[in-house]
């Protein structure tokens, strides 16, 4: 008997469906079990109640304020319908589906698999930042300030992205702060517009940095001067003078990850600046490989913090 042989379209189809075909329960068992015995979200009050299911959530009652809440309430993820979509959406977060290709995967509308989007990436993004340690590279990148779906502009509109009218680094570009030690944690920052300052570098790395690290950061004078202040020891890189590396000093750890996130950053045409924090999170989630699979990004977003 002959084999018929699936067209393109008709293998992306059968993909979407399979895709989709997730027991409803099982999201809404992984959500009971990431939350555990929280506390009161109103309060922080750990004496509540069981009272009664809502869409297939055990709901609880503080004992304290009488407010009732659920394994949701004071998350990003809270309010949001169409649970049983829930897995099959994040697994296109995981492969960096765009926002129409999510959508038609898992049959949403397009302004839902947005809202998801960056509802499900700040939730991850709540997570604790990591402490670094040993060897901390620094630096910064910078990428075209972005208005992007908003209606009223306060500039110019710009065809297609466009570019800055001033050359260098200027308040026309936000400033992305990224350090890594040599285990490959990494944190990122959006700092604002313009070149990075001593004291943004003080407010983002200070809490994250050891006590004992030796920073390393090409010769920017806001390094130097955070550096002193805080009294780190404190290596720099002359960049400008093609001195990439000393030994083992050198800031090629940062500069590989800012690569990365520009290369994959170009399959969304353009990111909104306001939204810039989650695309750096979400990115720095896929580069650090910890969350594989969709129940590892459920059990993250919906986990204590």
């Amino acid at each position: 008997m002959a084999q018929l042989q699936l067209s393109s379209e008709e293998i992306a189809c059968l993909q979407g469906f399979l895709a989709t075909a997730v027991d409803p329960k099982q999201c809404l068992a992984l959500i009971e079990a990431a939350a555990g015995k929280r506390a009161c979200p109103h309060c922080g009050g750990s004496r509540c109640h069981r009272c009664g299911e809502a869409n297939g959530l055990q709901r609880y009652r503080c004992v304290g304020c009488r407010h009732s809440f659920n394994a949701l309430t004071g998350t990003p993820l809270a309010r949001l319908r169409l649970r049983d979509k829930w897995l099959p959406y994040l697994q296109c977060l995981i492969e960096s589906k765009t926002v129409r290709a999510a959508a038609e995967r898992v049959a949403v509308a397009k302004s839902t698999s947005f809202r998801w989007r960056h509802r499900f990436i700040a939730a991850v993004r709540q997570e604790r930042r990591p402490r670094l340690s040993g060897i901390v590279e620094a630096d910064e990148t910078y990428l075209l300030e972005s208005q992007k779906g908003s209606r009223h502009l306060d500039r110019p509109a710009r065809k297609r992205g466009g570019k800055a009218t001033r050359r260098g680094i200027s308040r026309e570009l936000d400033c992305l702060l990224v350090a890594r030690d040599r285990n490959r944690q990494t944190c990122d920052f959006v700092t604002g517009r313009g070149p990075v300052t001593a004291r943004q570098l003080a407010l983002h790395l200070l809490p994250v940095l050891a006590h004992d690290v030796l920073l390393v950061s090409d010769s920017a004078r806001a390094y130097q001067l955070f550096a002193k202040q805080a009294g780190i020891t404190h290596e720099t890189v002359n960049i400008q003078a093609g001195i990439r590396a000393r030994g083992a000093l050198h800031i090629q750890g940062v500069n590989g990850w800012h690569s990365r996130f520009k290369t994959w950053l170009r399959r969304f045409n353009g990111v909104a600046s306001r939204y810039l924090a989650n695309y750096t999170g979400w990115q720095r989630v896929l580069d650090a490989a910890a969350l594989t699979a969709p129940a590892h990004w459920l059990r993250v977003a919906v986990a204590p913090g």
